[in-house]
């Protein structure tokens, strides 16, 4: 029987990345079941509830406090772990109190400390996000919110009042941002150059900017949009600002527009501005076909495509093609795991262009939904909020993945197991060894595991050694994640 604790610390707030990275340390205590760190907001104590760790005391708390909440094996785990989760909170508040000086606790604040600043970074709980971008707004800041939850009303009222001002939002959910050569969230260390990217896709921005790197040019700027611009609702409104930026901008030569499929009046609505454009286009709306594009702009089927067409970029295919070799009994199946919504999607082209039948819990069109089959090729979103609720991102904490993975190696039916490891700011301090650890002694037996590394030399996690370490592991690592896909693809045909 699990013992279930809470405590609520009144009036704290911390970074959402602290949280994630405490509630990581806690959960992986001995005996602990599982951890979660929250805002006490109404959706959080659901999240909270729905994962059996709320009890009364966490129902107390109210927006502005945070949970913390433990499930363990017995009450002396459940103890010991909150004892450490106190220690780890307090240690960040010692930080604070040292430095207050210096470290702004507002807005207002922050402007006193640095007036020259033109952008604000929004970090809050969803429930606070919108207030806090509109009070930049007003100062007149762009604002970039990473915060998701935010509601689809706000969101079109946020950017209906930056377009006014002159302004823009990139978000809510917006993850990933290059400004100037300046990375944000989760980013990678890119150079700097002449090809800019609008992008309603975080792991999107991140893979065409590292495969635009690999070809020896760069980005003049990544500006992410966040999901739901390009919506029939939201109508694309921060993707147009962007547009006009870059259009402005005379560094930039290039434009790659990356997201799913928006509706066709949206479609519309772009086409028409990139035909008064002078620069040129590439197009990369993930599985949409036919695009009615102007003579400026050509579309692309994939993300590694799209860097292609911006850049030159060739893939190098040498190496490796020996493990794509016959596999025992019936393994026909694929399993994929990313951390990448768009690299899910990404691969989930490639599957169709082949004729293959796939699904996963988030089918891009000619897809199938997981619950529509029983048996066959899946493609998962592990960043999706099903496996993300109470949790950190599978890119924060690549355990998210642990126990499909292990499954996935258990099951006779699967041939090849496809994995993205994303690195870069924000991310994992080492993904490829945790996966290492999981796969153990897995070697060449059966099935395939199959990788790409989205990432640069300078980030933080160094491409090469990501790789060295998979490699090393018995994995065999491709230069792309489309390349990772079609080498899946080749190891249940061979």
């Amino acid at each position: 029987m699990s013992f279930r604790v809470n405590q609520v610390r009144h009036g704290l707030f911390l970074d959402s990345v602290v949280l994630m990275q405490v509630s990581r340390t806690v959960a992986a205590l001995p005996g602990v079941e599982d951890a979660a760190l929250m805002m006490g907001t109404p959706a959080n104590q659901e999240i909270l509830e729905n994962s059996d760790l709320l009890v009364p005391d966490g129902e107390s708390a109210g927006g502005g406090d945070l949970i913390v909440a433990i499930r363990a094996e017995d009450e002396t785990a459940a103890t010991a772990a909150m004892d450490q989760a106190v220690l780890l909170l307090d240690q960040p508040a010692a930080v604070r109190a040292a430095s207050a000086a210096v470290q702004p606790r507002t807005l207002r604040s922050a402007l006193r400390v640095d007036p020259n600043a033109n952008l604000a970074l929004i970090s809050v709980p969803g429930d606070f996000a919108a207030a806090e971008a509109r009070k930049a707004l007003r100062a007149g800041l762009h604002v970039m919110i990473f915060s998701d939850n935010v509601s689809l009303d706000d969101e079109i009222a946020l950017k209906l009042e930056a377009r006014q001002r002159e302004l823009l939002v990139m978000g809510p959910d917006c993850g990933t941002a290059i400004l100037g050569g300046t990375p944000l969230a989760f980013a990678n260390h890119v150079p700097v150059g002449d090809i800019g990217i609008i992008g309603a896709s975080g792991t999107g921005i991140q893979e065409v900017s590292c495969l635009i790197a690999q070809a020896g040019a760069g980005i003049s700027h990544a500006i992410g949009v966040g999901g739901r611009d390009l919506s029939d609702e939201v109508g694309g409104i921060s993707t147009l600002t962007a547009l006009e930026w870059l259009e402005s901008d005379p560094k930039t030569r290039h434009i790659v527009l990356l997201s799913k499929p928006p509706s066709a009046a949206v479609v519309e609505r772009i086409s028409a501005e990139l035909d008064h454009s002078r620069k040129s286009f590439t197009v990369c709306f993930l599985g949409a076909q036919n695009l009615p594009l102007p003579a400026n702009a050509v579309a692309a089927r994939t993300l590694r495509a799209a860097a292609a067409s911006a850049s030159g970029f060739q893939e190098d295919t040498s190496g490796g093609t020996g493990l794509a070799r016959p596999l025992a009994g019936d393994r026909k199946w694929v399993r994929g795991f990313f951390s990448g919504g768009s690299l899910a999607a990404e691969a989930q082209v490639i599957f169709l262009d082949q004729g293959i039948r796939v699904a996963s819990n988030a089918p891009i069109q000619g897809a199938h939904a997981l619950s529509e089959v029983t048996a066959g090729h899946t493609l998962l979103d592990l960043g999706d909020d099903q496996y993300t609720r109470g949790r950190p991102h599978p890119m924060i904490d690549p355990a998210v993945r642990d126990d499909p993975l292990r499954q996935a190696l258990h099951d006779p039916t699967v041939g090849a197991v496809l994995l993205d490891i994303v690195i870069g700011y924000g991310a994992s301090e080492d993904p490829a060894a945790h996966v290492a650890r999981i796969l153990g002694h897995h070697g060449n037996r059966d099935p395939v595991v199959i990788a790409s590394v989205t990432g640069t030399e300078e980030d933080p996690q160094v491409l090469s050694r990501q790789v060295s370490i998979l490699d090393s592991a018995g994995v065999w690592v491709r230069p792309s994640n489309a390349a990772a896909a079609e080498a899946a693809l080749a190891c249940i045909a061979a």
